[in-house]
């Protein structure tokens, strides 16, 4: 085991032979963060009264969740054979809403360690992120980890491992992200295999923007690696694609916290304040230069997430609007993948339509909108992106289904994607059950070791989107694992459900489905929402229909009771308590024509299927 360095190397003196820049890729829950954790302790960055768990998460969520949201870069010293180097490290998320997150960490980076569970095997993330960092020829460490739980085989997987990628088994290190055992090795072994950056020092500056966040006292601070060239504190900085000059109040590397120093050099990693205030100024994906001796040509940057759902945010109280609004924009600033335009709705009033890479991404956003920014917010069922041709052959894009056009419709085209789907051999037969009943078409299946098998689907994104993830996991007892990529769009037989309350379209029920599923989808609706409207003082019918034909009805039964009945005619301040009570109830109704709905009934009514069984079964 190698000595913990001595002395850190100062940054911008850093030769490139010294450093070493590699990012941890792994499948989520195989341990990342915790390993991130160890190299800390060890190379002592952090000492043992500092330490705790998934240091580097800095948000609460992700402490309480134990996923990583926001990849982490952090300065590493660690010394080999008596000489010292500086690790670049960067800790990555592992849930495939946030690929896009872990494929600009990869352009930053020489080498990328492969955590794999020694107790799980490989999964479907670890072989997205595998040819993410094959397509950047990147040097791959293969890892074994959890070796220290009783369900660990680490000479199996290792041999999964070694035929995945080439290699021998012997070669796949195996470590304990919680006792530390192998980690030393582990420093060791990027130390010698990763290479050493190779850019110009001499040349134009050139660096590489892989993430922004916003800081409420200091502006955007912009993560960088430094590809050739140097920069220095109170420089004038150039944005390649925009133009725009800033002059460079900070720069220093994080270790593991924000440290000043005086310059970057070619192959590090840090960070830069300009003291700008909107994160658009400084594009992930941007090349920085500087404004005196400005570089020629600007680097590769990167592809632009797309958005994969699209949901509805509506403030339950039609007051907050212009602080959603506001909250919005400063979560952009630290999250470049969120897209909104405003929208209204006739039944949730104003609102914005938000675009995000998926439901785990909804979550998150929606989450961090209500604790940070003290919002109280209603969420539409997440809806994805149809391409309607009327028989005029005019074309529209419909993200949110009360923008469907009304008249003939020559064709509907729906997102599919490609999804990989890793399982144990014994449950091939319930996922592909699973598969076909959500219209999916197999592509391929190929057995990965003596028991795993690897199957490709072809699945429209809309089936996919609500339980998929959760049933898959429930019907393979949680070994089953998925990840899926955008493959285009596909005509499908697919209708518009509408829902009616007396006679009334209400446009936040409305949904697209198959229209195989339609009657089913118009059923649940009407029969969820007889149970969560209250009676009101008159019949109320609720209705599903396709166009102009009714497939489904129920009924509320009107209410014969008068709430101030009981009290005799002097009793006022009785009255008022009534009164007030009512009013009260009234606050968290949304009126749609003349009937009362309350809250809870656009969430519920739209949730997946899951919620109405359990009704059932109570």
């Amino acid at each position: 085991m190698s000595p913990r360095a001595r002395t850190a190397l100062e940054p911008s003196l850093t030769q490139q032979e010294q450093l070493r820049n590699f990012c941890i890729i792994a499948h989520i829950d195989h341990g990342k963060s915790t390993l991130a954790d160890r190299m800390l302790q060890l190379t002592g960055i952090v000492n043992d009264r500092q330490m705790r768990d998934q240091y580097l998460d800095r948000m609460d969520i992700e402490r309480e969740r134990g996923i990583t949201i926001k990849s982490q870069a952090v300065r590493l010293p660690w010394e080999l054979d008596n000489k010292t180097f500086a690790l670049n490290m960067i800790d990555t998320p592992g849930h495939v809403d946030f690929t896009y997150e872990v494929s600009r960490s990869l352009a930053a980076c020489e080498g990328a360690v492969l955590l794999v569970d020694a107790a799980q095997g490989i999964e479907a993330q670890t072989l997205a992120n595998l040819y993410l960092a094959m397509e950047n020829d990147l040097e791959i460490i293969p890892v074994l980890n959890k070796i220290d739980l009783p369900a660990a085989q680490p000479e199996k997987y290792a041999e999964e491992l070694a035929n995945l990628i080439g290699g021998d088994p012997a070669d796949c290190l195996k470590v304990s992200g919680k006792t530390g055992e192998g980690v030393a090795e582990l420093l060791d072994r990027i130390v010698q295999r990763v290479p050493a950056p190779s850019g110009n020092p001499d040349g134009p500056a050139r660096a590489m923007i892989f993430d922004s966040v916003y800081d409420s006292y200091r502006g955007v601070v912009t993560y960088v690696r430094m590809i050739d060239g140097r920069l220095s504190p109170r420089e004038q900085i150039q944005m390649m694609s925009t133009r725009a000059v800033h002059e460079l109040l900070e720069i220093g590397v994080i270790s593991p916290e924000p440290t000043a120093t005086k310059g970057l050099a070619a192959g590090e990693v840090g960070y830069l304040i300009t003291g700008v205030k909107d994160v658009r100024q400084s594009k992930v994906g941007d090349t920085v230069t500087t404004k005196n001796k400005p570089a020629t040509s600007a680097l590769m940057g990167y592809s632009e997430p797309n958005p994969m759902v699209y949901s509805g945010i509506y403030p339950i109280d039609g007051s907050d609007y212009p602080n959603l609004r506001e909250a919005l924009d400063k979560l952009r600033l630290s999250d470049a993948s969120l897209v909104y335009e405003p929208e209204t709705s006739a039944a949730l009033g104003f609102g914005f339509r938000c675009g995000f890479l998926g439901l785990l991404h909804l979550e998150i956003i929606t989450e961090r909108l209500e604790r940070e920014f003290n919002l109280s917010l209603i969420a539409t069922a997440p809806s994805v992106v149809y391409e309607v041709t009327r028989e005029d052959n005019t074309e529209f894009i419909v993200t949110n289904p009360s923008e469907f056009p009304e008249g003939k419709i020559k064709v509907v085209k729906e997102p599919i994607v490609k999804a990989t789907i890793l399982s144990p051999k014994d449950y091939v037969g319930t996922i592909m059950e699973l598969c076909q009943s959500r219209r999916g078409t197999m592509i391929d299946m190929q057995y990965l070791g003596e028991d795993r098998v690897q199957l490709r689907y072809q699945l429209p994104l809309a089936e996919i989107v609500f339980d998929f993830f959760d049933q898959l996991k429930s019907k393979t007892q949680g070994y089953g694992s998925l990840d899926y990529e955008d493959d285009g769009y596909q005509p499908g037989d697919l209708v518009k459900v509408d829902l009616l309350l007396q006679g009334e379209k209400v446009d936040a029920f409305s949904s697209i489905v198959h229209r195989d599923k339609a009657y089913a989808q118009g059923t649940r609706i009407t029969g969820k929402l007889r149970e969560l409207i209250p009676r009101q003082q008159f019949e109320v019918p609720i209705q599903a229909a396709i166009g102009s034909r009714i497939i489904a009805r129920e009924s509320i039964r009107a209410i014969r009771k008068d709430v101030l009945a009981k009290c005799y005619g002097g009793d006022i301040s009785r009255k008022r308590k009534l009164l007030e009570k009512q009013k009260e109830g009234k606050k968290r109704m949304k009126m749609v024509g003349r009937v009362e709905v309350p809250q809870e009934a656009f969430i519920s009514a739209l949730s997946s299927d899951e919620s109405s069984k359990s009704e059932k079964k109570k």
